[in-house]
């Protein structure tokens, strides 16, 4: 282009984020539109697998991450009652210059990369997201939620597996319940914790912690799904708790710190693939609008990641932006993606099933083998 492109992003999560960081320093005009007043900057924890890191590092935030998170290199493998049955090593995905793994709280993660968004001279509006959007063949004129509007060259759509802008430019794929479901919180990080623990049966069908800081873990309990209606988020200490009672070892100290039901998230597991274009014109989905799994093999925020670090790559690398580079980008990212969307929907649909001699193993390690390749 001959001047400088406008780039609005919709949503400030993980992958508008980052994306407003990399478009900035590739020289692009940035605005970025957060319908959360907060910057939904809250949760319980996150799991970033060496191939996030590589982004994380790539938009500038890896040292930040690495001294506010927990590195790790495998996953403890343990019994119900919490003796550890093996111990394996995790694939470095990201290179073996990254740890496998680094857990953290997620609001951690997401003041990192406010901080990021800010000082990249990205324009911010908090409270705001689209009213309405209407193309032509050069750009796309919006209406915000304030009442102001705006033209850009393109528009990034990353506003979560909801999307409503996936919906107003009319793809008409929508995320479907697994049956499975999540508790999650964070706790107290017991004495003698090094790593990932997971155990498989019991009261529930994984129980698992990870590392989020020195002091801290994310502790999560995966059932199959009930109506969420039918649970008063006031009773979501009890709820957890009377599910862990199942688990013992580390459990035991986890367990009696799940007191405040604000602290604890439940959620159903949901599988999203839109399989045809990821654009519509001038507007294109990255991350949970686009794709979103279980966290089975905790991929979600890593695939995200990947998406607009491949995005910004071709937008930097082209002058024209039409059609063909857009699906140039579904085309880089939608192999990829699915092999991880559906190895993470495998693994349950083992245990929804009771498959005893399943190769979960073998899927994870045959998945991350995959993912050490550049995306």
């Amino acid at each position: 282009m001959s001047r400088t492109p406008s780039v609005l992003v919709v949503g400030g999560g993980t992958a508008g984020n980052s994306f407003a960081v990399l478009a900035r320093r590739a020289g692009m005009d940035v605005d970025l539109v957060e319908v959360k007043e907060d910057w939904n900057a809250y949760g319980s924890g996150i799991t970033l697998q060496g191939n996030a890191l590589r982004v994380l590092r790539e938009v500038g935030v890896w040292d930040r991450v690495a001294e506010q998170g927990a590195s790790t290199d495998g996953v403890s493998i343990v019994t119900p009652a919490g003796d550890v049955v093996f111990t394996q090593q995790d694939v470095r995905t990201g290179g073996d210059d990254l740890p496998a793994t680094v857990g953290m709280q997620r609001p951690a993660l997401q003041r990192i990369l406010i901080d990021a968004v800010r000082a990249s001279g990205t324009r911010v509006r908090l409270g705001t997201t689209v009213e309405k959007l209407t193309q032509d063949g050069s750009g796309v004129d919006v209406v915000f939620t304030d009442g102001t509007s705006g033209r850009y060259d393109l528009v990034v759509a990353a506003d979560g597996i909801g999307s409503r802008t996936r919906a107003a430019i009319g793809v008409t794929e929508r995320p479907e319940p697994t049956g499975m479901a999540i508790w999650r919180a964070p706790a107290p990080r017991p004495a003698g914790v090094e790593r990932t623990h997971l155990a498989y049966g019991g009261t529930a069908f994984i129980a698992g912690f990870c590392p989020t800081g020195e002091d801290t873990v994310y502790a999560y309990l995966v059932e199959a799904n009930r109506d969420r209606a039918s649970i008063d988020p006031a009773t979501y200490a009890d709820e957890m708790r009377a599910l862990a009672a199942g688990y013992g070892g580390h459990w035991t100290q986890i367990r009696e710190s799940l007191t405040d039901p604000s602290q604890i998230n439940y959620t159903w597991f949901d599988r999203h693939l839109v399989e045809g274009d990821w654009h519509r014109g001038r507007v294109v989905l990255v991350g949970d609008a686009a794709h979103a799994c279980p966290p089975t093999i905790a991929q979600g925020a890593a695939m995200s990641l990947e998406d607009v670090s491949v995005l910004v790559e071709l937008l930097r690398t082209h002058d024209v932006w039409d059609d063909a580079l857009l699906r140039r980008y579904r085309d880089r990212r939608i192999e990829r993606v699915r092999t991880v969307v559906d190895a993470s929907v495998q693994i349950g649909r083992w245990q929804l099933d009771g498959v005893r001699d399943a190769d979960v193993p073998g899927l994870m390690g045959r998945t991350m083998n995959i993912l050490k390749e550049l995306p």
